[in-house]
C-alpha cells in the first residue's frame, strides 16, 4: 500500500521476488481508478518506463505479477504492442518507454508514473530527466519506482530527498508466494555476501572511495570451511561504559595456517552489554575456537579489562595490548595484509564488514566508534605483525 504523505516519489526497494513489480502494477491500477488511498482522483495518463521495452512489455504489462495479470475482465486495459499503448475501459492510457531511448520521453506528459528497476537503467539520469519534465498533468503527479538497490548517484539522490517516500522488503518476506525450496536454495548460496544482501535483502550497499577496504575485494577472499591454524587468538575491544546507548564491545576470533595466511573466524561482538557479559560471551568463544589465547585492549578500562575476564575462567591467557597510535594508522597495516592477499574470511561477517567499508580517514559515517573493526585489528596484529606467544601444539581431526 502506498504511503501517506505528500510525497512525489515512492521509492519501493525490494530483493528479488519481494513483490516489488505486483507493488508497481497495483499503484497503476489504483491511480487509473482514482481509488484512495492510491489517489484522490483517476489518472489519465501514465507513463512506464523500464529498462528496456521489451522489461517493459515482459515484466511490467505482460509478466505474471504485470498489469494485464493483476486486472479483472470487466476492467483489464487493452494491450496495443505496436503502439506501446495500454488502454483503460474508462480511458485512461498508459505508455511503454525504455530507458536506454530517454529522447523518446520528450514531449509526452504524463500525471502519473512508474519506473521499474531504475539501478539498472543505461542512461539512468537522462532517462529520469526527460521523465521528470513530463509529469506535468494533474494537481499533484506523482511516480513509484521499483527497484533492486545498486550504488548508482541517482538512486542516492533519490532515497536523500525530501519529497522521497521509501518501503523496502527482503525476498523473504515474500516466501508464501515462492517456489518450494527457493530461499533454501538461494539464501545458503548467499546470505550474508554482498550479492545476497542486496539481491535478495534490498539493502543499498555502496563503497566509500577512501574507505580502508572494499566489498568486491572482501567477497573475492571470503572461502567456506577453515584449514588447519597453527595459533587463533579472540579479540576483545571492550566499550567505556555499558549502557545501552554505549559503544558496541568488538569480539573478533581470528587465526593464522602454518603458511602465514590469517583467518578471520567468528564476530560475537554485542551491544550495550555490562563488563561480566561481554567477558563471559569472549571466554566462551575462547574455548569455542579452542583458542591459544585471549588479546584485550585496555585504553578504556586499565586493569579491569583483564580482572573481569578472569572472574569468569581464571585459566585463560590474556595478552593486554594498549592503543599508542590512532585509528586509521592502527588499521593501515592490517587493510594491507588484505590487499596482499594474506587474509581470508571463513565466513560472511555483515556487520564487520559493513565497518570495514565504512571507515575511512574520519572514521565511520555519523562519528560511530568501529569497535568490531577495532577487534579485527587487534587479533591480526597480534597474530601477524608482531611476535606472539608460541602456539598451542593442535591434533589433526
Amino acid at each position: 500500500m502506498p504511503p501517506p504523505g505528500d510525497w512525489t516519489v515512492w521509492l519501493v526497494l525490494g530483493g528479488r521476488g519481494a513483490g516489488k513489480t505486483r507493488t508497481g502494477a497495483e499503484w497503476v491500477r489504483g491511480v487509473v481508478g482514482g481509488r484512495p488511498p492510491f489517489a484522490a482522483m483517476p489518472a489519465g495518463r501514465i507513463a512506464l518506463v523500464g529498462e528496456t521495452f521489451a522489461d517493459v512489455r515482459d515484466v511490467m504489462i505482460e509478466g505474471v505479477s504485470g498489469l494485464l495479470t493483476i486486472h479483472s475482465r470487466t476492467d483489464r486495459p487493452v494491450w496495443s504492442p505496436s503502439r506501446r499503448l495500454l488502454e483503460w475501459p474508462n480511458g485512461a492510457i498508459a505508455q511503454a518507454f525504455s530507458a536506454e531511448d530517454p529522447e523518446a520521453l520528450r514531449g509526452p506528459q504524463f500525471d502519473a508514473a512508474w519506473a521499474d528497476e531504475l539501478a539498472k537503467w543505461r542512461h539512468p539520469d537522462a532517462a529520469w530527466d526527460m521523465l521528470q519534465f513530463g509529469l506535468r498533468l494533474g494537481e499533484q503527479p506523482r511516480q513509484v519506482v521499483t527497484t533492486t538497490p545498486r550504488p548508482i548517484p541517482l538512486l542516492r539522490r533519490l532515497m536523500a530527498a525530501p519529497l522521497t517516500a521509501m518501503s523496502h522488503a527482503k525476498t523473504s518476506a515474500n516466501a508464501a508466494f515462492l517456489a518450494p525450496g527457493f530461499l533454501t536454495a538461494i539464501t545458503g548460496r548467499y546470505q550474508g555476501t554482498r550479492l545476497g544482501r542486496q539481491e535478495l535483502d534490498g539493502e543499498f550497499l555502496e563503497d566509500r572511495p577512501d574507505a580502508l577496504w572494499q566489498r568486491d575485494q572482501i567477497e573475492a577472499i571470503r572461502i567456506d570451511g577453515r584449514p588447519e591454524l597453527s595459533r587463533i587468538v579472540i579479540a576483545v575491544d571492550p566499550p567505556a561504559s555499558s549502557t545501552r546507548r554505549s559503544d558496541a564491545c568488538g569480539i573478533v576470533a581470528a587465526g593464522v595456517d602454518a603458511s602465514g595466511i590469517g583467518f578471520v573466524l567468528a564476530d560475537a561482538s554485542i551491544q550495550g552489554a555490562r563488563p561480566e557479559v561481554w567477558a563471559r560471551r569472549a571466554v566462551g568463544l575462547y574455548h569455542a575456537e579452542e583458542a591459544d589465547a585471549l588479546v584485550a585492549e585496555v585504553n578504556q578500562g586499565g586493569d579491569m579489562v583483564a580482572a573481569v575476564i578472569r572472574e569468569i575462567d581464571a585459566g585463560v591467557p590474556v595478552r593486554e595490548v594498549r592503543a599508542t597510535r590512532g585509528k586509521w594508522l592502527r588499521a593501515e597495516p592490517v587493510a594491507a595484509l588484505y590487499a596482499q592477499g594474506r587474509v581470508r574470511h571463513a565466513s560472511t561477517f555483515p556487520e564487520l564488514e559493513d565497518e570495514m567499508t565504512d571507515f575511512g580517514l574520519d572514521g565511520l559515517s555519523g562519528g560511530r566508534s568501529p569497535d568490531r573493526l577495532d577487534a579485527l585489528v587487534w587479533a591480526l596484529t597480534f597474530l601477524m605483525l608482531r611476535d606472539a606467544a608460541a602456539p598451542r601444539v593442535r591434533s589433526l581431526r
